[in-house]
């Protein structure tokens, strides 16, 4: 369990390991820990302590050994990463500091706020002092990995350690599913799309006049629900973390009294206005307006569907081809309709849903069928971008519940196993490390029952 405690805790001890109290540098502190010839200062693991309280974090243990130890651990890491030539850069980590800056600012409640939080530290001080953070969070993420990456697991070794464990520690295997999904959009009628156009160009024209202004137009009709209430405004971001469409106009923009043009994205029409730039990052506020969908345009995309339905049963034509012909899902009409996720980034598309993260509309269709069924048509709202869909659906497969097995699961128990062997690995990287690095605790601080024992044992 303290383990698990580590993990979650790991950010914010690294966030304070970045940045020592300012107060270092004009009072006495205590040095609690010393490992190598790195110190660990009460105020850290103080300020950690805090962090983590106001975090919602509930110790298992006493945060004054929890703390200093994960410290300590991190230390170990980031030599090791200098010994190894181990270099993260700004532009490694700029996407994760900027979407944590944003996810701060949020739970905070302002740019105001999150400052107040930091005691009056400016919202670019906070983001040098994420960038890093995340600079060691990743370098260490290197490190670990490199440690990790000399496990080697067969699969003689993954049916001897299954044949072993007891019948009540092998894991559950959800049932799974295989979907594949056709979907078409409504027409949306011209008159609808107008409409929508001369609302915009008329908070364009009332911007620009100074008759009100940019951010009280975004709170009374701006149809993003993440920037609405913020007076439209987006936060930083680069250029690959909107839509084309959208950075290809926020980038050309310099002048904060100029509105953009309407720009055309997958969730809409949008108008933008000019913030600040810095450096490769470009902040703006924007009003986005959705053209209604009749109720007539759903019901005929719904009638299509439909018939496409019964010519696929009646064997005229494959699932497979009116995909193709007629599919509007632009991530599954490459792949013949077969929906996927990416649990990693790193790993490709899979295809084997537990019912829970199948989108909510589509679980309901299916958890009514048998495999290969289709659906009647039903209205899909797209999670991504808010849109209002029409689709079908073919249940392909479908894995009933059940203990795992090497026959049928394999590559869970397989990733099970390595896991197991990375992380007895990695304890024992740690304790070799503890045995040949100096470490000191002081008095006070070394009656703990620390998750690695063997600090300062040689």
């Amino acid at each position: 369990m303290k383990k698990t405690l580590y993990g979650i805790f790991a950010f914010i001890a690294l966030s304070l390991q970045c940045v020592v109290s300012e107060a270092q540098n004009n009072v006495i502190d205590e040095i609690v820990w010393v490992v190598g010839d790195e110190a660990i200062y009460k105020s850290e693991v103080e300020e950690a302590r805090l962090e983590a309280q106001m975090e919602g974090i509930q110790w298992e243990g006493d945060p004054y050994c929890i703390i200093p130890e994960q410290i300590a651990v991190n230390k170990l890491f980031l030599n090791q990463a200098e010994l190894d030539s181990i270099i993260i850069t700004d532009d490694d980590v700029i996407s994760s500091v900027d979407y944590e800056l944003k996810e701060r600012i949020n739970k905070a409640g302002s740019e105001e706020k999150l400052m107040e939080h930091y005691n009056g530290m400016t919202i670019e001080q906070i983001r040098n002092r994420l960038l890093e953070t995340y600079r060691q969070q990743y370098t260490i993420s290197e490190v670990r990995k490199k440690i990790m990456s000399k496990v080697k697991v067969t699969p003689a070794e993954v049916r001897r350690y299954i044949k072993d464990m007891p019948a009540s520690e092998i894991p559950d295997i959800r049932t799974q599913v295989e979907v594949q999904i056709i979907t078409i959009d409504p027409v949306i009628p011209q008159e609808e799309i107008d409409a929508v156009k001369s609302e915009l160009r008329d908070y364009i024209d009332r911007v620009q006049s100074g008759d009100v202004s940019f951010s009280t137009l975004a709170r009374m009709y701006s149809e993003d629900p993440g920037s609405a209430s913020k007076g439209g405004d987006v936060g930083f971001f680069g250029r690959g973390e909107m839509v084309p469409e959208f950075s290809a106009v926020a980038f050309n923009m310099t002048d904060p009294s100029r509105i953009s043009k309407i720009v055309e994205t997958e969730y809409g029409f949008h108008i933008l206005q000019f913030v600040e730039r810095l450096g490769d990052r470009v902040r703006v506020r924007h009003i986005l307006r959705k053209p209604r969908i009749p109720m007539e345009s759903v019901n005929k995309c719904l009638e299509r569907l439909d018939s496409i339905a019964n010519d696929i049963r009646s064997g005229n034509h494959s699932f497979e081809f009116y995909v193709s012909a007629f599919s509007e899902d632009k991530n599954t009409r490459n792949n013949k309709g077969l929906m996927t996720y990416r649990p990693d980034p790193s790993v490709p598309g899979v295809s084997k849903f537990e019912m829970q993260q199948l989108p909510a509309d589509v679980a309901k269709v299916i958890d009514r069928m048998h495999v290969g069924e289709i659906s009647d048509p039903f209205v899909l709202r797209n999670e991504s971008n808010g849109k209002t869909t029409c689709a079908i659906v073919l249940l392909k497969n479908k894995i009933n519940g059940h203990k795992a097995t090497m026959a049928d699961d394999y590559d869970i128990l397989y990733e099970m196993v390595t896991s197991i062997r990375q992380q007895e690995t990695l304890v024992k990287w740690i304790q070799e490390k503890q045995r040949t690095t100096y470490v000191r605790i002081s008095e006070g601080w070394n009656d703990c029952d620390f998750v690695y024992p063997g600090w300062g044992k040689k």
